[in-house]
Protein backbone atom coordinates (compact mmCIF):
# COMPACT_ATOMS: atom_id res chain seq x y z
CA UNK A 1 0.00 0.00 0.00
CA UNK A 2 3.05 2.52 0.94
CA UNK A 3 5.27 1.57 -2.41
CA UNK A 4 7.15 -1.01 0.22
CA UNK A 5 7.36 0.43 3.03
CA UNK A 6 6.41 -1.48 6.12
CA UNK A 7 4.98 0.93 8.93
CA UNK A 8 7.69 3.44 8.75
CA UNK A 9 11.72 3.51 7.84
CA UNK A 10 12.85 2.96 11.13
CA UNK A 11 10.12 -0.18 11.77
CA UNK A 12 11.19 -1.69 7.97
CA UNK A 13 14.12 -3.76 9.73
CA UNK A 14 12.33 -5.25 12.35
CA UNK A 15 9.64 -6.05 9.75
CA UNK A 16 11.50 -7.33 6.69
CA UNK A 17 13.53 -9.88 9.64
CA UNK A 18 10.35 -11.34 10.77
CA UNK A 19 8.80 -11.40 6.94
CA UNK A 20 12.18 -13.31 6.12
CA UNK A 21 11.90 -15.55 9.30
CA UNK A 22 8.07 -16.53 8.43
CA UNK A 23 8.88 -16.68 4.62
CA UNK A 24 7.66 -20.41 4.29
CA UNK A 25 4.50 -20.09 6.28
CA UNK A 26 2.87 -17.64 3.96
CA UNK A 27 0.04 -18.67 2.12
CA UNK A 28 -1.35 -18.60 -0.65
CA UNK A 29 1.38 -16.52 -2.36
CA UNK A 30 5.08 -16.19 -1.54
CA UNK A 31 5.83 -12.46 -0.27
CA UNK A 32 7.98 -10.31 -2.65
CA UNK A 33 10.16 -8.10 -0.59
CA UNK A 34 11.86 -6.78 -3.89
CA UNK A 35 9.49 -3.76 -3.40
CA UNK A 36 10.36 -3.22 0.33
CA UNK A 37 13.93 -3.67 -0.10
CA UNK A 38 14.22 -0.52 -2.77
CA UNK A 39 12.39 1.12 0.27
CA UNK A 40 15.42 0.30 2.49
CA UNK A 41 18.34 0.96 -0.31
CA UNK A 42 16.67 4.63 -0.97
CA UNK A 43 16.79 5.58 2.27
CA UNK A 44 19.99 6.83 3.61
CA UNK A 45 19.75 5.68 7.40
CA UNK A 46 21.96 8.20 9.69
CA UNK A 47 21.80 6.72 13.23
CA UNK A 48 23.55 3.46 14.06
CA UNK A 49 20.50 2.02 15.79
CA UNK A 50 18.47 2.04 12.78
CA UNK A 51 21.30 0.71 10.51
CA UNK A 52 21.51 -2.22 13.21
CA UNK A 53 17.99 -2.92 12.68
CA UNK A 54 18.02 -3.47 8.85
CA UNK A 55 21.38 -4.66 7.98
CA UNK A 56 20.31 -8.28 9.03
CA UNK A 57 17.79 -8.31 6.54
CA UNK A 58 19.68 -6.62 3.76
CA UNK A 59 22.02 -9.74 4.51
CA UNK A 60 19.27 -12.35 4.14
CA UNK A 61 20.11 -13.65 8.08
CA UNK A 62 18.58 -12.98 11.17
CA UNK A 63 19.32 -9.94 13.95
CA UNK A 64 21.05 -13.16 15.98
CA UNK A 65 22.85 -14.95 12.78
CA UNK A 66 24.01 -11.64 11.45
CA UNK A 67 26.82 -11.41 14.06
CA UNK A 68 29.13 -14.21 12.94
CA UNK A 69 28.83 -12.68 8.87
CA UNK A 70 31.62 -12.63 7.23
CA UNK A 71 31.53 -9.81 4.33
CA UNK A 72 34.43 -8.97 2.31
CA UNK A 73 32.18 -6.80 0.26
CA UNK A 74 33.21 -5.15 -3.00
CA UNK A 75 31.77 -2.01 -4.78
CA UNK A 76 30.70 -4.30 -7.69
CA UNK A 77 28.46 -6.14 -4.67
CA UNK A 78 27.28 -2.87 -3.16
CA UNK A 79 23.10 -3.32 -2.69
CA UNK A 80 22.56 0.38 -3.91
CA UNK A 81 24.33 -0.78 -7.40
CA UNK A 82 21.30 -2.91 -7.76
CA UNK A 83 18.47 -0.44 -6.59
CA UNK A 84 15.81 -0.18 -9.49
CA UNK A 85 15.43 3.82 -10.21
CA UNK A 86 11.68 3.85 -9.69
CA UNK A 87 11.83 4.77 -5.67
CA UNK A 88 14.82 7.45 -6.73
CA UNK A 89 12.52 8.94 -9.86
CA UNK A 90 11.80 12.57 -8.90
CA UNK A 91 13.99 12.86 -5.95
CA UNK A 92 14.83 16.51 -6.82
CA UNK A 93 12.07 17.79 -8.10
CA UNK A 94 9.83 20.55 -6.12
CA UNK A 95 6.87 19.89 -4.42
CA UNK A 96 4.46 21.59 -2.63
CA UNK A 97 3.22 20.66 0.97
CA UNK A 98 0.69 21.93 2.70
CA UNK A 99 1.72 21.96 6.32
CA UNK A 100 -0.56 22.67 9.26
CA UNK A 101 0.11 22.92 13.10
CA UNK A 102 -3.33 22.59 15.09
CA UNK A 103 -3.47 22.79 19.24
CA UNK A 104 -7.28 22.01 20.46
CA UNK A 105 -6.21 20.07 23.63
CA UNK A 106 -5.23 23.44 25.85
CA UNK A 107 -6.18 27.12 26.63
CA UNK A 108 -3.56 28.32 23.48
CA UNK A 109 -5.87 27.14 20.96
CA UNK A 110 -4.32 27.52 17.39
CA UNK A 111 -4.73 26.03 13.84
CA UNK A 112 -2.24 27.77 11.48
CA UNK A 113 -1.22 26.61 7.51
CA UNK A 114 0.96 27.19 5.11
CA UNK A 115 2.50 25.95 1.70
CA UNK A 116 5.85 25.06 1.49
CA UNK A 117 8.16 24.27 -1.60
CA UNK A 118 10.73 21.14 -0.82
CA UNK A 119 12.49 19.03 -3.20
CA UNK A 120 10.68 15.32 -3.72
CA UNK A 121 11.67 12.84 -1.02
CA UNK A 122 12.09 15.47 1.80
CA UNK A 123 11.27 14.30 5.39
CA UNK A 124 8.63 15.47 7.30
CA UNK A 125 11.82 17.41 9.37
CA UNK A 126 12.41 19.09 6.42
CA UNK A 127 9.15 20.29 5.69
CA UNK A 128 9.04 21.66 9.24
CA UNK A 129 12.03 23.32 8.69
CA UNK A 130 10.80 24.88 5.51
CA UNK A 131 7.61 26.42 7.74
CA UNK A 132 9.96 27.73 10.11
CA UNK A 133 11.82 29.32 7.85
CA UNK A 134 9.28 31.04 6.01
CA UNK A 135 7.67 32.12 9.18
CA UNK A 136 9.85 31.28 12.75
CA UNK A 137 7.01 33.04 14.91
CA UNK A 138 4.29 30.53 13.80
CA UNK A 139 5.64 27.34 12.91
CA UNK A 140 8.76 27.20 15.57
CA UNK A 141 9.17 23.96 16.84
CA UNK A 142 12.36 21.99 18.74
CA UNK A 143 13.89 18.81 18.68
CA UNK A 144 15.67 16.67 20.80
CA UNK A 145 17.93 14.29 19.42
CA UNK A 146 17.51 10.30 19.99
CA UNK A 147 19.42 6.95 19.25
CA UNK A 148 16.59 7.19 16.42
CA UNK A 149 17.00 10.50 15.33
CA UNK A 150 15.60 14.04 15.89
CA UNK A 151 12.04 13.58 18.26
CA UNK A 152 10.42 16.80 17.72
CA UNK A 153 9.35 18.45 21.79
CA UNK A 154 7.13 21.28 21.07
CA UNK A 155 5.93 22.90 18.52
CA UNK A 156 4.63 26.95 18.23
CA UNK A 157 6.07 26.63 21.80
CA UNK A 158 3.96 24.11 23.00
CA UNK A 159 5.67 21.07 24.21
CA UNK A 160 4.42 17.48 25.03
CA UNK A 161 4.76 16.29 28.60
CA UNK A 162 4.82 12.68 30.11
CA UNK A 163 3.00 14.15 32.97
CA UNK A 164 -0.23 14.90 31.17
CA UNK A 165 0.86 12.90 28.65
CA UNK A 166 0.36 14.69 25.82
CA UNK A 167 2.22 14.55 22.70
CA UNK A 168 2.27 15.56 19.27
CA UNK A 169 0.88 13.25 16.54
CA UNK A 170 1.30 13.66 13.02
CA UNK A 171 -0.77 13.12 10.13
CA UNK A 172 -0.88 12.99 6.59
CA UNK A 173 -4.38 12.81 5.09
CA UNK A 174 -5.79 12.77 8.55
CA UNK A 175 -3.94 9.03 9.17
CA UNK A 176 -1.38 9.45 11.77
CA UNK A 177 2.56 8.65 10.47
Amino acid sequence: EKNGLIGNIYSMGLALQALEATREFYAPREWDCAQAFSVVYAHDYQQPMAIAQVLPALVGKSYLDAAGLDCPATKDMSPRRQTPLSPLLGRHALIRVNYTITNTLRGQHFNHSTSVTVPGGSTLLQVMEGAAAENAEIFSFTTEQTFWGPYVTSIHGLAGSTEDRTYWQFLSAGKPL
